[in-house]
Order: structure tokens, then C-alpha cells, then sequence
């Protein structure tokens, strides 16, 4: 239980998480339409999370194949 309990906490904090290239913001924010950056925001955090989450899988796989090794 305390495993998903931190495996969601984990996924929450990266769905709050604000990052961008300063060039890119720049660029964006000089047009005054913060609607258009915070769309920008949105897009490279949703674009950031899913190389976690295949790494993390690829993780728990060779985790769960070691661990039943040893227990044969």
C-alpha cells in the first residue's frame, strides 16, 4: 500500500510541475498572450511525464523478472 501510495504522490507532483525553455517563454510571453503560455506550459509538462513513466516501467520489469529468479 505504501508503494502506490507513493507511486501516485510521484505522478501528482510531475502534473504540477512548470517547465519550459527560457527562450521559449520568452519568445511567448513578449506577445502578451498568457493564455497561448500557459498552453505552452501544459504541453511540455504533459511531453516530460511519459519518458518517467517508461523508464520506471522498464524499471519494475527487470525488478519483478530478477526477483522471481531468485526465488526459484
Amino acid at each position: 500500500m505504501k508503494k502506490m501510495t507513493l507511486l501516485v504522490v510521484l505522478l501528482m507532483f510531475s502534473a504540477f510541475a512548470k517547465a519550459q525553455c527560457a527562450m521559449c517563454r520568452a519568445v511567448i510571453e513578449s506577445g502578451g498572450d498568457t493564455a497561448q503560455a500557459e498552453g505552452l506550459n501544459s504541453g511540455i509538462t504533459y511531453l516530460m511525464a511519459f519518458p518517467y513513466i517508461l523508464v520506471g516501467a522498464i524499471i519494475y520489469l527487470i525488478y519483478r523478472s530478477t526477483s522471481r529468479r531468485e526465488a526459484n
